[in-house]
């Protein structure tokens, strides 16, 4: 059974600082001087631009996103644009997936899993819609799901929103989907669960989906909130 260590980061952490982390971690799976991990995070307000991105799917200029405090980024995962900040649970599974199964669509598909199940421990029921990636609850998007692959080796991951500033998300068109609004837990549940506990019952998803024994690592990211 293949082993993965889940690490808790505290406080926000930058998301040029997650992107290396997440490279330097992406090498030492590869190599084998570290076991697949999975990071768990927050980040500050971050508009982030995927490798098929439209421009036009930025509806604020950049006075506009510095007014609001939010950072525009280009990234190397998948997809089109899409938003990060505090109070959105991040997960950053970097794994060699031929521990698992090399295959594109059977992660995206267990990363989806792994939040249905996590819905499903609040009650609630999580769908896919074919088309596109993520989780819905009644039509509305509550989990995105953005990936980079290398030689079967994982980084990016996807993000829940618990609590958001949904003012941030009125910047952009989400995931170029513009008819489908973005909801969260705090909405779905009328009180948003504790930040921990959503991260715990991640974990404890992420575990049955994957098949995979768990280590459990917190750290401190001074400099980065």
């Amino acid at each position: 059974m293949p082993s993965v260590n889940c690490v808790r980061m505290k406080g926000l952490v930058d998301y040029e600082t997650m992107m290396e982390r997440q490279q330097a971690a992406r090498g030492a799976v590869a190599s084998g001087e570290m076991t697949s991990t999975v990071f768990f995070l927050e980040h500050p307000p971050t508009i982030t631009l995927g490798r098929n991105a439209l421009a036009d799917h930025v509806l604020c200029d950049s006075a506009g996103l510095a007014k609001a405090g939010v950072r525009l980024l280009a990234t190397d995962r998948g997809g089109d644009v899409t938003y990060h900040g505090p109070g959105q649970m991040v997960a950053y599974p970097v794994l060699d997936l031929n521990q698992w199964t090399p295959s594109v669509d059977w992660y995206l598909r267990a990363l989806e899993e792994t939040v249905i199940r996590l819905l499903d421990s609040y009650g609630l029921k999580g769908e896919r819609i074919p088309e596109y990636t993520g989780v819905w609850v009644n039509g509305e998007k509550v989990a995105a799901v953005g990936i980079a692959i290398k030689k079967w080796i994982s980084w990016h991951g996807f993000a829940i929103n618990v609590n958001p500033n949904m003012e941030h998300w009125r910047l952009i068109v989400p995931c170029g989907i513009k008819n489908k609004p973005v909801t969260t837990l705090d909405t779905l549940l009328s009180k948003a669960p504790p930040m921990e506990q959503v991260v715990d019952r991640c974990i404890t998803a992420f575990q049955d989906v994957f098949a995979c024994d768990v280590i459990e690592t917190t750290i401190d990211t001074p400099g980065d909130d």
